[in-house]
């Protein structure tokens, strides 16, 4: 009886607030109005109204006809693509990629995060920041630029090693020069969000675990790491997530005639068979064949993530 007594005035309290919430609503409604209805115009115009293209995946496209104009294939196209003798080879391109900069890439950041945070100096640290943030504005097109004449037969690596090889034409290397041009350009960048979570990082118990006499690995181990690990689970998740979205740009850029066995992955196959040769249709179902595998990779590892982590996940 007293507990229902105890319980009654917070449930008449949590009522009253619900009961308040709805009048202030139904008074300043012009005012919610103003400021979600052009975000939600833009989500739906641009996010929503455009998947209907992927009808185009299912039918023999004819710009002039039109989506519903067009022959209906069905899977025709999705098979023609399973079907094709390199397929496994750009498949295995796009993951060996993916996978390979995800796994040298992701920790970089937050290796470079923690080791900001080492920095007690606030001038010094912030002229670090500048210096590893700025790649990231230069634009890929003149990276790849940069990273073709530094390579090159005459460039700073061959003087450097003593040799005329032309890196840019050999398969074998597009693969580390993909990835090392990636952690160089996005690494400073991406770490600021891990910089900002690990100012979250209890300072009461850093000095304790230096007054036991904790070294570097168990200060971050201790304090540092549980301050961070939540934000770094969902940006692994959300990596996993677009592991089949290699950047189409950078591997266009990078890509010879040459190194065609290693660059060749599904983007630049996308690119190459729907607007170069105008095969809309199987090239919408190679771009939908890429965006499923990404959408159940994200789905798959969200679940592992929540077993291992209590149930928190993206």
């Amino acid at each position: 009886m007293k507990k229902a007594l105890a319980n009654a005035p917070a449930k008449q309290e949590s009522g009253g607030k619900f009961h308040n919430l709805l009048v202030y609503l139904r008074q300043h409604w012009q005012l919610y109005v103003l400021f979600m209805l052009p975000a939600f115009l833009l989500t739906i115009i641009f996010r929503y109204i455009p998947m209907g293209g992927i009808m185009i995946a299912f039918t023999e496209y004819n710009p002039i006809r039109g989506i519903f104009g067009s022959e209906w294939v069905g899977l025709e196209h999705f098979q023609r693509f399973l079907s094709s003798p390199d397929f496994m080879r750009y498949l295995m391109n796009t993951l060996k990629l993916s996978i390979f900069g995800l796994l040298w890439g992701f920790p970089a950041p937050i290796l470079l995060a923690f080791l900001l945070n080492r920095i007690l100096s606030k001038s010094t640290k912030q002229k670090i920041q500048l210096v590893l943030y700025m790649p990231n504005f230069i634009s890929v097109i003149v990276l790849c630029g940069i990273v073709r004449i530094l390579l090159s037969p005459t460039g700073m690596v061959n003087m450097l090693l003593g040799t005329k090889l032309n890196f840019m034409t050999m398969p074998s290397a597009f693969r580390t020069i993909y990835i090392a041009s990636g952690i160089w350009q996005g690494a400073g960048w991406a770490s600021i969000i891990y910089t900002a979570a690990l100012s979250n990082a209890s300072k009461e118990l850093k000095e304790a675990a230096v007054i036991d006499g904790a070294n570097i690995i168990q200060q971050i181990k201790a304090v540092e790491w549980p301050a961070i690990k939540d934000t770094v689970l969902i940006q692994f998740i959300m990596s996993v997530g677009n592991i089949m979205s290699v950047g189409f740009e950078k591997a266009y850029a990078l890509q010879t005639d040459l190194n065609l066995n290693a660059s060749e992955i599904i983007s630049t196959y996308v690119y190459k068979k729907g607007l170069l040769d105008g095969d809309y249709g199987f090239s919408t179902a190679v771009g939908l064949f890429n965006t499923v595998i990404n959408v159940v990779l994200l789905i798959s590892m969200n679940s592992i993530v929540k077993k291992m982590n209590d149930g928190k996940g993206v």
